[in-house]
């Protein structure tokens, strides 16, 4: 794999012993995940997802793709949370590849922001992606009610057909119905893969293809991440010497951790990190608070905090090995700034010194922290890194003795809203 994770600044923090005096309960989780056994069994579809994921499949999203490329300005994704945020985060990730624009709804209740969104499309070729598992839940489902009747008004009945693809449970549900009813194209989404998890299915890959980024090397990443992560090695295994490491902290004291990327495109990679840790893990009175940086921006703010306030964090940092692109800093005769110094240089070189420069005074300040390298910006990358995280995020959760794939308190705002809302 090729996913490094470094644990220099662990030291003093995290010993071999307590990595031995875990092992253990370590295995038992590995053992849970692996016979499907544990907690929420019936939601652990993502662990053998990719192996399982059809060369074919992947084939036909691909020519969909160029299919509804060839006759679209931009792609409308609605959707939220799982149906998002992954979709998104890709996006930002491979931007570079990106063949088609892509656009977002459904993942809040900004009417002036859909106002925008569909005064900003009214003159395009659209296509829209509707991702929902029930077709029910209030974000999408409304803005999927307004954005089709926009799209009525732009297309006629068969046109429609063609320009709007449902995503959603195989058999049952509104959207489901109305996909039937319609006579939209629609694909499945595994029932046994919770939203968190979803990126590498059928909700992240249709919208991934239509957008022309490479879908097969993103699912051939995640493939070399579960062989790698699927062995019961402490030593070798780095998505369970991060949940250890995460989980010994936590029993410490340290009650924060803080994902920091010197990286912009990464940030919505620290999005989808924070749904997929804190809807995990926070239950029963227990988890980790997920929160995210973004240096060296916030370097000029919150770094301060992380120097010198509660030591009650710690931190991971995300960075990516090769840039992919150069940056030469000129020199300057009067060298005014007193930046000669790195005259010549690429400005990546000065970004990792900021990097290194943090990790070392944030470990001097008291605050402990681990890296993880990604090599390049290529979805074989960040194929790895996703199924790193969910293996993580699973094993972390046995570890706290909590059902790391149900999400109940998500409902229970829900739940108020229905009710303000007179909806029965």
């Amino acid at each position: 794999m090729d996913i490094k994770l470094d644990r220099e600044y662990l030291s003093g923090f995290v010993t071999e012993q307590d990595y031995a005096d875990l092992l253990p309960r370590i295995e038992q989780a590995h053992e849970q995940l692996r016979d499907k056994t544990g907690a929420g069994a019936e939601f652990t579809g993502w662990i053998d997802l990719p192996e399982k994921t059809s060369d074919a499949f992947l084939q036909e999203l691909e020519v969909m793709g160029e299919e509804v490329r060839s006759r679209s300005d931009c792609l409308l994704s609605i959707g939220i949370g799982g149906s998002y945020v992954g979709i998104h985060a890709t996006l930002e990730f491979l931007i570079a590849d990106q063949k088609l624009p892509v656009y977002y709804a459904g993942h809040n209740l900004s009417a002036g922001y859909l106002y925008h969104l569909l005064k900003q499309l009214q003159d395009k070729e659209i296509t829209v992606v509707v991702i929902s598992k029930s077709g029910t839940t209030t974000e999408p489902a409304l803005a999927f009610r307004i954005v089709k009747a926009f799209m009525e008004k732009k297309y006629g009945p068969e046109e429609l057909k063609k320009r709007i693809i449902c995503v959603t449970d195989a058999e049952h549900g509104a959207l489901r119905s109305i996909a039937r009813k319609e006579g939209y194209r629609a694909f499945a989404i595994n029932r046994d893969v919770g939203g968190r998890f979803s990126v590498l299915t059928a909700a992240g890959l249709v919208p991934l293809a239509i957008s022309g980024v490479d879908i097969k090397g993103l699912v051939a990443g995640a493939r070399v991440a579960q062989r790698h992560c699927s062995q019961m090695d402490l030593d070798t295994n780095i998505s369970y010497q991060y949940a250890a490491a995460r989980y010994i902290l936590h029993q410490k004291g340290k009650e924060i951790e803080i994902l920091s990327t010197f990286y912009q495109r990464l940030t919505l990679v620290e999005e989808w990190w924070k749904q997929l840790f804190g809807e995990s893990e926070g239950k029963d009175g227990k988890g980790l608070f997920p929160t995210s940086l973004n240096f060296t921006m916030d370097l000029h703010s919150m770094g301060q905090l992380l120097q010198e306030g509660q030591r009650n964090m710690f931190e991971t940092f995300l960075v990516v090995d090769e840039s992919g692109f150069e940056m030469k800093i000129p020199g300057d005769p009067e060298n005014l700034d007193n930046f000669n110094c790195v005259a010549d240089k690429d400005l990546d070189y000065v970004n990792k010194q900021a990097y290194r420069a943090t990790a070392m005074a944030h470990y001097e300040g008291g605050v402990p922290n681990m890296t993880i390298f990604v090599p390049r910006y290529d979805a074989f990358s960040l194929g790895q890194l996703y199924y790193f995280f969910e293996k993580a995020v699973a094993i972390k959760g046995y570890l706290l003795g909590v059902n790391p794939f149900n999400q109940p308190g998500v409902e229970a705002y829900k739940k108020k809203m229905f009710e303000l809302l007179g909806r029965v």
